[in-house]
Protein backbone atom coordinates (compact mmCIF):
# COMPACT_ATOMS: atom_id res chain seq x y z
CA UNK A 1 0.00 0.00 0.00
CA UNK A 2 1.55 3.49 -0.99
CA UNK A 3 0.48 6.12 1.18
CA UNK A 4 1.90 9.80 1.70
CA UNK A 5 1.89 11.36 5.19
CA UNK A 6 1.86 15.00 5.16
CA UNK A 7 3.52 15.96 8.87
CA UNK A 8 5.18 18.55 10.83
CA UNK A 9 6.58 18.84 13.97
CA UNK A 10 6.95 16.03 16.60
CA UNK A 11 3.27 14.51 16.59
CA UNK A 12 3.67 14.11 12.46
CA UNK A 13 7.12 12.18 12.90
CA UNK A 14 6.04 9.75 15.24
CA UNK A 15 3.08 8.81 13.65
CA UNK A 16 5.56 8.62 9.97
CA UNK A 17 8.31 6.69 12.60
CA UNK A 18 5.30 3.78 13.41
CA UNK A 19 4.35 3.83 9.29
CA UNK A 20 8.29 3.37 8.59
CA UNK A 21 8.08 0.10 10.85
CA UNK A 22 5.34 -1.75 8.69
CA UNK A 23 5.32 -0.11 5.30
CA UNK A 24 8.21 -0.78 2.60
CA UNK A 25 10.58 2.44 2.38
CA UNK A 26 9.57 2.85 -1.22
CA UNK A 27 5.81 2.50 -0.14
CA UNK A 28 6.37 5.96 1.94
CA UNK A 29 6.72 9.74 1.51
CA UNK A 30 6.44 12.34 3.42
CA UNK A 31 5.69 15.99 2.61
CA UNK A 32 6.87 17.94 5.22
CA UNK A 33 5.79 21.73 6.04
CA UNK A 34 8.12 24.20 5.49
CA UNK A 35 6.20 27.57 6.45
CA UNK A 36 8.21 26.92 10.17
CA UNK A 37 11.67 27.50 7.81
CA UNK A 38 13.56 31.10 8.77
CA UNK A 39 16.84 32.73 8.70
CA UNK A 40 18.67 32.03 12.10
CA UNK A 41 22.21 33.89 12.77
CA UNK A 42 22.40 33.86 8.95
CA UNK A 43 21.66 30.23 8.79
CA UNK A 44 18.58 28.33 7.03
CA UNK A 45 16.94 26.65 9.75
CA UNK A 46 13.76 23.71 8.38
CA UNK A 47 12.80 22.61 11.75
CA UNK A 48 9.69 20.57 10.97
CA UNK A 49 12.02 18.94 8.26
CA UNK A 50 14.94 17.75 10.70
CA UNK A 51 12.57 16.62 13.83
CA UNK A 52 11.33 14.36 10.71
CA UNK A 53 14.50 13.47 9.26
CA UNK A 54 16.06 13.55 13.02
CA UNK A 55 13.24 10.92 14.21
CA UNK A 56 13.59 8.66 10.83
CA UNK A 57 17.35 8.58 11.55
CA UNK A 58 16.99 7.10 14.77
CA UNK A 59 19.30 10.41 15.94
CA UNK A 60 16.17 12.85 17.01
CA UNK A 61 16.40 14.15 21.29
CA UNK A 62 14.27 10.95 23.47
CA UNK A 63 13.43 13.91 25.70
CA UNK A 64 12.04 16.48 23.46
CA UNK A 65 11.57 14.50 20.20
CA UNK A 66 13.07 17.63 18.18
CA UNK A 67 16.85 18.25 18.01
CA UNK A 68 19.55 15.84 18.29
CA UNK A 69 20.72 13.45 21.09
CA UNK A 70 23.51 13.64 23.04
CA UNK A 71 23.75 17.55 22.21
CA UNK A 72 26.36 19.72 23.46
CA UNK A 73 25.37 23.86 23.66
CA UNK A 74 28.84 25.46 23.69
CA UNK A 75 28.62 27.19 20.72
CA UNK A 76 25.03 28.85 22.04
CA UNK A 77 26.20 29.40 25.42
CA UNK A 78 29.51 31.03 23.86
CA UNK A 79 27.29 33.09 21.55
CA UNK A 80 24.84 34.39 24.61
CA UNK A 81 28.48 35.50 26.54
CA UNK A 82 29.06 37.59 23.54
CA UNK A 83 25.51 39.39 23.70
CA UNK A 84 23.77 37.43 20.79
CA UNK A 85 20.42 36.15 20.05
CA UNK A 86 20.06 32.87 22.53
CA UNK A 87 16.01 32.62 21.65
CA UNK A 88 16.33 30.51 19.50
CA UNK A 89 18.59 27.26 20.98
CA UNK A 90 20.66 25.64 18.33
CA UNK A 91 22.53 23.14 19.82
CA UNK A 92 26.34 22.05 18.31
CA UNK A 93 25.30 18.78 16.17
CA UNK A 94 21.88 20.51 14.72
CA UNK A 95 24.56 23.41 14.15
CA UNK A 96 25.92 21.62 11.88
CA UNK A 97 23.23 20.53 10.09
CA UNK A 98 22.06 24.40 9.11
CA UNK A 99 25.77 25.12 8.40
CA UNK A 100 25.85 22.80 5.46
CA UNK A 101 22.17 23.30 4.33
CA UNK A 102 22.86 27.21 3.64
CA UNK A 103 26.17 26.51 2.47
CA UNK A 104 24.26 24.26 0.14
CA UNK A 105 21.40 26.13 -0.63
CA UNK A 106 23.75 29.19 -1.28
CA UNK A 107 25.38 27.52 -3.64
CA UNK A 108 22.07 27.13 -5.66
CA UNK A 109 20.95 23.78 -4.64
CA UNK A 110 17.27 23.62 -4.10
CA UNK A 111 15.95 22.27 -0.93
CA UNK A 112 15.16 19.32 -1.91
CA UNK A 113 17.84 18.09 -3.41
CA UNK A 114 19.57 19.30 -0.15
CA UNK A 115 17.18 17.00 1.75
CA UNK A 116 17.42 14.24 -0.27
CA UNK A 117 21.58 14.02 0.00
CA UNK A 118 20.94 14.46 3.72
CA UNK A 119 18.57 11.50 4.14
CA UNK A 120 21.82 9.14 2.11
CA UNK A 121 23.65 10.61 4.85
CA UNK A 122 21.71 9.98 7.84
CA UNK A 123 20.64 6.10 6.40
CA UNK A 124 16.94 7.01 5.71
CA UNK A 125 15.28 4.90 3.27
CA UNK A 126 11.71 6.66 2.61
CA UNK A 127 11.14 9.63 0.48
CA UNK A 128 10.79 12.90 1.90
CA UNK A 129 10.43 15.81 0.66
CA UNK A 130 9.73 19.88 1.39
CA UNK A 131 6.78 20.76 0.14
CA UNK A 132 8.39 23.06 -2.15
CA UNK A 133 11.77 24.75 -2.62
CA UNK A 134 10.17 28.20 -2.89
CA UNK A 135 10.42 30.22 0.30
CA UNK A 136 6.85 29.72 1.76
CA UNK A 137 6.84 31.67 5.32
CA UNK A 138 4.04 31.21 8.13
CA UNK A 139 2.59 34.44 9.47
CA UNK A 140 0.50 34.71 12.46
CA UNK A 141 -1.71 37.54 12.30
CA UNK A 142 -1.65 38.57 16.45
CA UNK A 143 -2.54 40.95 18.56
CA UNK A 144 1.04 42.29 18.95
CA UNK A 145 1.21 42.06 15.06
CA UNK A 146 1.73 40.01 12.37
CA UNK A 147 5.08 37.60 13.65
CA UNK A 148 6.67 35.14 12.21
CA UNK A 149 5.85 31.93 13.04
CA UNK A 150 9.15 30.62 15.07
CA UNK A 151 9.23 34.61 16.64
CA UNK A 152 5.21 33.81 18.03
CA UNK A 153 6.40 30.00 18.99
CA UNK A 154 9.46 30.06 20.36
CA UNK A 155 10.55 33.91 21.66
CA UNK A 156 7.49 34.63 22.64
CA UNK A 157 6.40 31.20 23.70
CA UNK A 158 2.35 31.41 21.92
CA UNK A 159 1.74 34.22 24.63
CA UNK A 160 0.26 36.43 21.35
CA UNK A 161 -3.54 36.02 20.69
CA UNK A 162 -3.84 34.78 17.37
CA UNK A 163 -6.41 36.62 15.04
CA UNK A 164 -5.43 34.44 11.86
CA UNK A 165 -2.72 33.32 9.68
CA UNK A 166 -0.75 33.92 6.10
CA UNK A 167 1.26 31.32 4.00
CA UNK A 168 2.99 34.61 2.11
CA UNK A 169 4.49 33.29 -1.11
CA UNK A 170 2.67 30.58 -1.53
CA UNK A 171 0.62 32.04 -4.03
CA UNK A 172 3.90 32.19 -6.22
CA UNK A 173 5.62 28.98 -5.16
CA UNK A 174 5.47 25.39 -7.15
CA UNK A 175 5.32 22.10 -5.17
CA UNK A 176 8.76 20.58 -4.84
CA UNK A 177 9.70 17.79 -7.11
CA UNK A 178 8.51 15.04 -7.12
CA UNK A 179 5.49 16.02 -4.61
CA UNK A 180 2.59 15.73 -7.31
CA UNK A 181 3.92 12.60 -8.47
CA UNK A 182 4.00 10.74 -5.24
CA UNK A 183 0.42 12.27 -4.59
CA UNK A 184 -1.11 10.91 -8.41
CA UNK A 185 0.08 7.38 -7.11
CA UNK A 186 -0.52 6.78 -3.63
CA UNK A 187 -3.37 4.44 -2.44
CA UNK A 188 -4.07 6.65 0.42
CA UNK A 189 -2.85 10.57 1.98
CA UNK A 190 -2.73 10.25 5.80
CA UNK A 191 -2.88 13.95 7.56
CA UNK A 192 -0.70 13.01 10.32
CA UNK A 193 -1.81 14.18 14.23
CA UNK A 194 0.08 17.69 13.36
CA UNK A 195 -1.26 21.51 13.44
CA UNK A 196 -3.77 21.49 11.24
CA UNK A 197 -3.19 25.50 11.26
CA UNK A 198 0.37 26.01 10.99
CA UNK A 199 1.49 22.21 10.13
CA UNK A 200 -0.88 20.77 7.87
CA UNK A 201 -2.29 24.40 6.19
CA UNK A 202 0.88 25.51 4.89
CA UNK A 203 1.49 22.45 2.36
CA UNK A 204 -2.14 23.09 1.76
CA UNK A 205 -1.63 26.19 0.60
CA UNK A 206 0.53 25.44 -1.92
CA UNK A 207 -0.64 25.11 -5.36
CA UNK A 208 -1.76 21.71 -6.95
CA UNK A 209 -1.45 19.93 -3.19
CA UNK A 210 -4.56 20.41 -2.08
CA UNK A 211 -6.23 19.20 -5.56
CA UNK A 212 -4.56 16.57 -5.70
CA UNK A 213 -5.07 15.39 -2.40
CA UNK A 214 -8.49 15.95 -2.96
CA UNK A 215 -8.48 13.39 -5.43
CA UNK A 216 -7.39 10.53 -3.32
CA UNK A 217 -8.33 8.44 -0.51
CA UNK A 218 -7.56 11.06 3.05
CA UNK A 219 -7.48 10.76 6.27
CA UNK A 220 -6.56 12.49 9.35
CA UNK A 221 -5.62 11.66 12.58
CA UNK A 222 -6.70 14.66 15.72
CA UNK A 223 -4.12 15.96 17.47
CA UNK A 224 -6.54 17.21 19.85
CA UNK A 225 -7.33 14.30 22.43
CA UNK A 226 -9.80 15.92 25.12
CA UNK A 227 -9.85 19.49 24.49
CA UNK A 228 -5.95 19.66 24.60
CA UNK A 229 -3.69 19.33 21.89
CA UNK A 230 -0.72 16.92 22.56
CA UNK A 231 2.45 19.51 22.04
CA UNK A 232 1.96 23.12 20.60
CA UNK A 233 -0.28 25.87 20.73
CA UNK A 234 -3.29 24.09 18.68
CA UNK A 235 -6.20 23.83 21.10
CA UNK A 236 -5.05 27.62 22.44
CA UNK A 237 -5.38 28.74 18.50
CA UNK A 238 -8.94 27.14 18.31
CA UNK A 239 -9.87 28.99 21.16
CA UNK A 240 -8.68 32.31 20.23
CA UNK A 241 -10.39 31.96 16.77
CA UNK A 242 -13.09 31.48 18.55
CA UNK A 243 -13.53 27.75 17.74
CA UNK A 244 -14.03 25.21 20.92
CA UNK A 245 -10.77 22.33 20.45
CA UNK A 246 -11.79 19.36 20.22
CA UNK A 247 -12.10 16.33 17.70
CA UNK A 248 -15.11 17.84 16.16
CA UNK A 249 -13.55 20.87 15.51
CA UNK A 250 -10.61 19.39 13.82
CA UNK A 251 -12.89 16.82 11.66
CA UNK A 252 -15.07 20.14 10.57
CA UNK A 253 -11.40 22.04 9.69
CA UNK A 254 -10.76 18.72 6.86
CA UNK A 255 -14.33 17.85 6.45
CA UNK A 256 -14.33 18.66 2.95
CA UNK A 257 -11.07 16.58 2.35
CA UNK A 258 -11.38 13.04 4.19
CA UNK A 259 -12.70 9.59 3.21
CA UNK A 260 -12.22 8.86 6.78
CA UNK A 261 -10.89 10.54 10.41
CA UNK A 262 -9.47 8.80 13.41
CA UNK A 263 -9.83 9.86 17.37
CA UNK A 264 -8.68 8.66 20.46
CA UNK A 265 -10.75 6.36 22.94
CA UNK A 266 -10.85 9.23 25.10
CA UNK A 267 -13.09 11.35 22.78
CA UNK A 268 -15.14 8.35 22.08
CA UNK A 269 -18.22 10.18 22.96
CA UNK A 270 -17.80 12.47 20.18
CA UNK A 271 -17.78 10.19 17.69
CA UNK A 272 -21.29 10.50 16.95
CA UNK A 273 -20.63 14.26 15.79
CA UNK A 274 -17.54 13.19 13.93
CA UNK A 275 -19.69 11.24 12.07
CA UNK A 276 -22.42 13.97 11.36
CA UNK A 277 -19.30 15.84 9.20
CA UNK A 278 -17.17 12.41 8.38
CA UNK A 279 -19.31 9.32 7.62
CA UNK A 280 -16.13 6.87 8.47
CA UNK A 281 -14.25 6.98 12.05
CA UNK A 282 -11.89 5.48 14.04
CA UNK A 283 -11.51 5.49 17.50
CA UNK A 284 -8.34 4.11 18.93
CA UNK A 285 -5.42 5.27 20.91
CA UNK A 286 -3.53 8.15 19.73
CA UNK A 287 -1.36 8.78 22.10
CA UNK A 288 2.11 8.28 20.98
CA UNK A 289 4.30 8.01 24.43
CA UNK A 290 6.21 4.93 23.57
CA UNK A 291 7.47 3.74 19.93
CA UNK A 292 5.17 0.88 21.00
CA UNK A 293 2.31 3.64 20.68
CA UNK A 294 3.25 4.60 17.36
CA UNK A 295 3.44 1.34 16.02
CA UNK A 296 0.20 0.21 17.12
CA UNK A 297 -1.31 3.45 16.10
CA UNK A 298 0.35 3.13 12.31
CA UNK A 299 -0.75 -0.21 12.44
CA UNK A 300 -4.36 0.79 13.10
CA UNK A 301 -4.19 3.78 10.17
CA UNK A 302 -3.36 1.56 7.69
CA UNK A 303 -6.14 -1.37 9.11
CA UNK A 304 -8.55 1.46 8.35
CA UNK A 305 -7.44 2.75 5.12
CA UNK A 306 -7.62 -0.95 3.81
CA UNK A 307 -11.14 -1.60 5.56
CA UNK A 308 -13.65 -2.07 2.55
CA UNK A 309 -16.95 -1.88 5.20
CA UNK A 310 -17.20 1.03 7.72
CA UNK A 311 -20.36 0.94 9.26
CA UNK A 312 -18.81 -1.02 12.78
CA UNK A 313 -15.39 0.38 12.67
CA UNK A 314 -16.37 2.31 15.48
CA UNK A 315 -17.49 -0.53 17.34
CA UNK A 316 -14.33 -2.82 16.28
CA UNK A 317 -11.83 0.13 17.04
CA UNK A 318 -13.51 0.68 20.89
CA UNK A 319 -13.20 -3.25 21.68
CA UNK A 320 -9.30 -2.80 20.13
CA UNK A 321 -9.01 -0.07 21.95
CA UNK A 322 -10.31 -1.24 25.25
CA UNK A 323 -7.96 -4.88 25.02
CA UNK A 324 -5.31 -2.65 25.38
Amino acid sequence: MRIVALAGGVGGAKLVHGLTQILRPQDLTVIVNTGDDFQHLGLHVSPDLDTICYTLAGIASRKTGWGRDAETWNAITELQRLGGPGWFRLGDRDLATHLERTRRLSSGEPLSQVVREFCQAWGIEQTILPMTDSAVRTIVHSDQGDLEFQTYFVERQCQPRVQGFEFRGAERALPAPGVLECLGRADAVVLCPSNPWVSIAPILSIPGIRAAVLKGKTIAVSPIIGGKAVRGPAAKMYLELGLRPSAVAVAQHYRDMLWGFVLDKRDVQLEAQVRELIPRTLVTRTLMQTNSDRLHLARDVLDFLQAKEHDNLGDRARKAAKAR
